[in-house]
């Protein structure tokens, strides 16, 4: 069941309120001007009895059939003070316990009063107001269902549209809200009538198109140029190797092996951008395979291990995450580089400026690290460490410190746990 705050309900409410807010303000008014127009018909009949009263009174003469008394006792006493001022009126009131419409004048310093039954006027208005509040409940039931109906087509296009967007963001570019066949035939006629939800929709998918167009662009360039660049990159590296020993072919050597790592990188990126990497599963246990990942690449790090535990991961790629997040710390942070492992979670951590905004929000983007204060780079190796712990479904956190300092935090994920004691 839906929440009563989805937009399908706040629709339906929405419509069901105003409706009775229509239904109760024509109610009213109905109601005022039948009553109004009933009991002046009544008091009109109150009137024409109490001038005959008045007529016999007058002469001497008997009242005839008409209910008429001299200062009754049942006369109401708003009515008995508007005679003794001289004047004539008339208001509904009760007589011997029942309800009678009374009219009175003055005569000879006394009240003249006749009175008629108001019992069947009073069951009149009451059955108008039972009917009044029937058909405003019937308005009210098939406006709050036409409400619903309305809203929950709306609110499931725009569901489905948000379902479409959160695959894409997740990654899945080829997710479109797509429209059905008769859908795309009206969007081929001249348009009469304005759906919103229907631009929505078309806008999403052609935002998708345009994303994963750009995206596959930035793909192939990437693995282009790492391929172009690998054959010529192989012949450079031994030429460099019959140059003479000195100084200049220690340069060229150094320039080269940086420009090597980077066309491994970008061949690795590209293989991973593919999708077509998968992951070696075997058993280890993780605070050994830190361990032994930290020392072999040779960079200083305090590697602390609170808990171990046996995971099933591929241990050449954990590996690969594990240097270049140790690298990344020594090139852009400040020692000292602290790795904990407790269970699941390995926490990599430098005490350096720590991770840029941009980085932290976004996640990390190739050819751009985001803050000069963490160095020149070509910002590849965060990438490659979200690409392999995207292919071993590693949860990937970048924050930073309280008291300064970058933090990345793997979480392995708890499907593959095994108990290790």
């Amino acid at each position: 069941m839906r929440p009563l705050s989805s937009l399908r309900w706040k629709i339906a409410l929405t419509t069901t309120t105003v409706c009775c807010l229509v239904a109760a303000v024509l109610g009213i008014l109905v109601h005022d001007v039948v009553a109004r127009q009933v009991v002046g018909e009544v008091r009109k009949e109150a009137g024409r009895d109490l001038d005959h009263a008045l007529g016999h009174y007058e002469y001497g003469t008997a009242h005839g059939d008409v209910n008429a008394a001299l200062d009754p006792p049942g006369l109401p006493r708003p009515l008995r003070e508007l005679v003794a001022r001289g004047r004539t009126g008339s208001m509904v009131g009760a007589h011997e316990g029942k309800p009678v419409m009374w009219a009175a004048a003055p005569a000879d310093r006394q009240a003249l009063a006749v009175w008629i039954p108001y019992g069947n006027t009073r069951d009149r208005l009451r059955d108008l107001d039972t009917a009044i509040l029937a058909c405003s409940a019937l308005a009210a039931g098939l406006v709050a269902l036409a409400g619903l109906f309305l809203a929950d087509r709306i609110s499931r296009r725009l569901a489905r549209a948000a379902a479409v967007a959160r695959r894409i963001s997740a990654g899945d570019l080829d997710a479109r809200v797509g429209l059905p066949a008769d859908a795309v035939a009206r969007t081929e006629r001249p348009r009469r009538h304005h759906d919103e939800v229907r631009d929505v929709a078309q806008a999403l998918d052609s935002m998708a198109a345009s994303v994963q167009e750009r995206l596959e662009a930035e793909k192939r360039f990437t693995a282009d140029v790492a391929h172009e660049l690998r054959t010529p990159l192989t012949g450079s590296l031994a030429a460099a190797a019959l140059l003479p020993e000195g100084r200049p072919k220690e340069m060229i050597n150094d320039r080269l092996k940086a420009l090597h790592l980077l066309t491994e990188d970008l061949l690795e990126i590209s293989r991973l951008d593919s999708g077509v990497e998968r992951a070696d599963l075997a058993r280890v246990e993780l605070g050994r395979a830190v361990e032994r990942a930290v020392a072999g690449t040779r960079l200083p790090a305090d590697v602390r291990v609170v808990r171990d535990l046996a995971v099933l991961t591929d241990r050449r790629r954990l590996d690969r995450i594990l240097a270049n997040l140790l690298a990344n710390a020594h090139r852009h942070g400040r020692p000292p580089v602290e790795v904990t492992v407790e269970g699941p979670v390995v926490v990599v951590r430098d005490h350096g400026p720590g991770y840029p905004a941009e980085l932290i929000e976004q996640g990390p983007r190739r050819f751009r690290t985001g803050d000069p204060g963490r160095g020149r780079s070509h910002g590849l190796g965060l990438t490659i460490v979200a690409g392999q712990a995207a292919v071993l479904e590693i949860t990937l956190t970048f924050a930073n410190a309280p008291d300064g300092g970058a933090v990345t935090t793997l979480r392995l994920p708890v499907g593959r746990l095994t108990d290790g004691s």
